[in-house]
């Protein structure tokens, strides 16, 4: 009864599903480190994410992302896309606002 779309927004319950699930499995590598990873949204096959913790403004935040947790997604998760990072500053806390103007 509920159409074309019911089962659109049923197939993109079920991607975010299976990308949750899977973030699950990589999470304790990142907690181990003292940081997390927190789904934001997914925009077509592409999941937005912010890294927390000390996660957020790591040097190798941009490694984990793109070596580690995107790749990670992409096998176990069918047709996933890419990660793309959302978290404030690209991770690194710069605070602009507390900073001195010379």
């Amino acid at each position: 009864m509920g159409g074309p779309q019911a089962g659109m927004d049923e197939a993109k319950q079920d991607f975010e599903r299976q990308i949750e699930a899977a973030l699950e499995k990589i999470r304790p590598a990142l907690q181990a480190d003292g940081g997390d990873i927190e789904l934001l949204s997914v925009v077509g096959r592409d999941a937005h994410v912010r890294l927390t913790g000390a996660c957020s403004g790591c040097s190798s935040a941009q490694f984990t992302l793109q070596a580690g947790v995107q790749e990670f997604l992409r096998r176990e998760v069918p047709g996933f896309g890419e990660v793309i990072d959302d978290t404030p500053d690209g991770g690194y806390g710069w605070r602009h606002d507390l900073m001195e103007t010379y």
